[in-house]
């Protein structure tokens, strides 16, 4: 029996064999959960907002949780991945002078502007996307973007 990872990465890879579309996933799927990471981050925070106090972080610690129990070695990566994205968010919401609107507002048309290339990769292969199957997707085409890389550098997943 298959284990869960290779199940999920298998039927997730099903809807996404053309070229085109799959170029378009290497760009669109780290653009939004970077985006949605932003928008997370500019929603008001119960304590001053921070690196690790900020919604971004809380979604990405569950997030977290659901790598771990998929994947050892995904874990570790999306530690480093989602840490460097919200790192990321944290230091345009600095330079934006904390401005958590113009933060959400730049997030907010990144995340639609990239799920519109999702579309249309997804026209272009002539399948529905994955997520409109099971949610679980949205969590998994990051993955199944990672274990490309994993799979080129020779690291197990």
């Amino acid at each position: 029996m298959a284990r869960t990872i290779d199940a999920l990465l298998s039927k997730y890879g099903e809807s996404h064999q053309n070229p085109t579309n799959k170029f378009i996933h290497w760009i669109c799927v780290p653009t939004i959960m970077f985006s949605l990471f932003g928008m997370l981050y500019a929603i008001p925070f119960p304590v001053e907002r921070t690196l690790f106090s900020n919604w971004g972080f809380v979604v990405l610690v569950f997030a977290l949780l659901y790598y771990l129990r998929l994947s050892l070695t995904m874990f570790f990566g999306f530690v480093l991945i989602g840490g460097a994205m919200i790192w990321g968010v944290h230091q345009i919401y600095t330079a934006a002078g904390n401005d958590a609107g113009q933060l959400a507002l730049t997030s907010l048309i990144i995340f639609v502007v990239a799920w519109i290339g999702q579309f249309i990769g997804h026209k272009i292969e002539g399948k529905k996307p994955s997520f409109l199957e099971d949610v679980q997707f949205l969590l998994v085409g990051p993955a199944w973007l990672l274990h490309f890389v994993y799979k080129k550098i020779g690291l197990g997943y």
